[in-house]
Order: C-alpha cells, then sequence, then structure tokens
C-alpha cells in the first residue's frame, strides 16, 4: 500500500492507499490504531481500491488544535472531506472498532453516499443512560481542566514500544501477536533524540463529555438502509455484549452478521477467513 495524504478543510489527514480496479472503499481503524491495522486485510483483498485513513489525532495525522474535542461528528466530516478529495460521490465503508462505530453513524447520516458497510467488532456506538449525562459531563470538564500536561514516555527503540504496547493492551482480549502489533507501533510511533514516542494525540484518552443514548443509537440503526454486514469476535468483549450485539443487528433493515473465533483484532488475526467474507459481501 502506498503513503498518500489529503489536505481538508480540518488540515492533514494521511492514509495508505491501495489502488486496485474495484469497488471504492474507505477504512476506518481502531481507538489508538492507525491505518496499519488493515495491512494484513489487504493483502487477500487486492483488487479493491482501498483507501485506509489515519483518522484525526492517530497516526500521521493531524492533531485537533488544543481546546476542541475529539468526536464522531468530527472524525465523520474528515472522512466525507477525504472522500471528496478523492472524487467519491459514492463508496463503500469498511471499519474496525471505534471506526466500525464511525462508519454505522456515517451510513445512516447519509444514505446517499454509502453503497456497502462492514463493521467489525461495533455497530452504532457506545452509549450510556440519560440520568448520566450531567455527571460525565462534569467529570469529563474536571479531567480536562485539572490534569497537568502528559510528558511522552520515550521508548529506546520500536521493540520497546511494541513491548510496552503488549503489556498495555488498549483493549482486552485483542490478541495480537508482537508481529502484528510490529505493525502498528512501526506507524504509531515517531523518532525523538534518545528514541521513539508515540504518535497519537494524548488527548485521545480524555472522557467523553457526552454518549448518546440507547434510543438514539438504536434510531440510527434503524435508518441504514444500505447492505451491512457486522463481523464479530467470539467470544464477545465486555462493551458490546452477544445479546445486546445481535440485537443492534436485528435493527438493521438490511443487516447480514458473521461470527468467528478470535479477538478484538480479529481481522488482523485472520485476514484470509475475514477478507473472503468481505469479498463476497461487497460482490454480491
Amino acid at each position: 500500500m502506498q503513503d498518500v495524504h489529503f489536505d481538508i478543510p480540518l488540515g492533514r489527514i494521511t492514509a495508505l492507499h491501495q489502488p486496485g480496479n474495484g469497488l471504492k472503499v474507505l477504512a476506518l481503524h481502531g481507538w489508538l490504531d492507525n491505518a496499519a491495522s488493515f495491512l494484513p486485510l489487504a493483502e487477500y483483498l487486492p483488487d479493491l481500491n482501498l483507501v485506509a485513513l489515519d483518522l484525526p489525532g492517530h497516526g500521521h495525522s493531524l492533531h485537533l488544535p488544543t481546546g476542541t474535542e475529539y468526536s464522531f461528528h468530527a472524525a465523520m466530516s474528515a472522512v466525507l472531506d477525504v472522500a471528496d478529495a478523492l472524487g467519491w460521490s459514492q463508496f463503500c465503508l469498511l471499519g474496525h472498532s471505534m471506526g466500525a462505530g464511525i462508519a454505522s453513524l456515517l451510513a445512516a447520516a447519509c444514505p446517499q453516499r454509502i453503497v456497502r458497510l462492514v463493521a467489525i467488532e461495533m455497530l452504532g456506538a457506545l452509549t450510556d443512560s440519560p440520568e448520566h449525562t450531567a455527571t460525565r459531563m462534569r467529570e469529563a470538564m474536571a479531567w480536562q481542566r485539572e490534569r497537568a500536561p502528559r510528558t511522552l514516555r520515550v521508548f529506546a527503540d520500536i521493540e520497546r514500544a511494541v513491548q510496552a504496547r503488549l503489556l498495555a493492551s488498549r483493549v482486552p482480549g485483542s490478541g495480537l501477536d508482537v508481529a502484528l502489533l510490529r505493525l502498528l507501533v512501526a506507524r504509531g510511533v515517531r523518532a525523538v533524540p534518545g528514541g521513539v514516542v508515540w504518535r497519537s494525540d494524548p488527548r485521545l484518552t480524555q472522557p467523553s463529555l457526552t454518549r448518546m443514548t440507547p434510543p438514539q443509537v438504536d434510531d440510527l440503526l434503524a435508518a441504514i438502509t444500505c447492505p451491512t454486514l457486522g463481523v464479530f469476535a467470539t467470544p464477545a468483549q465486555p462493551y458490546l455484549p452477544d445479546p445486546e450485539r445481535r440485537r443492534r443487528l436485528g435493527l438493521l433493515a438490511n443487516g447480514e452478521a458473521a461470527f468467528l473465533e478470535g479477538g478484538h483484532h480479529l481481522h488482523m488475526q485472520q485476514p484470509a477467513a475475514v477478507a473472503g467474507l468481505i469479498q463476497a459481501f461487497l460482490t454480491r
């Protein structure tokens, strides 16, 4: 895949591009990952015109200005701006985890532009009860205003950073081995005197000011009209238990699901199997 970039109104968004002659697909990675998340999968989907983005604050893409919040809304606008820069009036979306959540909301908000949706390990968004709104906002504001500026940890080399990511997995049960983690880490660090530091914006770990309520997410999922494939790992992750993900799948007007044994990053762990599902779905 080739490194490319797009200068959109928000700033510079970087990506990896596989210029196949097939369907146009924008790929959106998970939280604190980057475009390299899709490298194993792309090898098995060589015909796709695949653009895997570094979402804002991740990989080589811009960090948002101080005082602004990382939100699904900002990410959705950035994705559409990249599609416009590519000249893609219609395209498919492929998302993993947070990226699948962003893709889900975008498919609901812009049905005229999204041809098909593949959502891996998430559908919709994380929710919270209405009665938690004020408490969540207070906690988020206190965290943002009172937290001291974060000093980036310097790793002697990439291998030390890989080991750190291995020991402090961002998602329990991800199951990524060292070779797969190295793909993410290599794109996720930058050189500094004495070694390397994470490229991702430290503010990505800030608590969200708000979350949607369950009825809001249900309304969005019911509004997705394009054919949708949900690909999920077995066993289910705690943040989206199996009964809830099956309930959400049932809200789709034109949805189907596949379940594979594996961890949260099953598209990296089992790229051939996941690519087979995607290929069959996109070319049906």
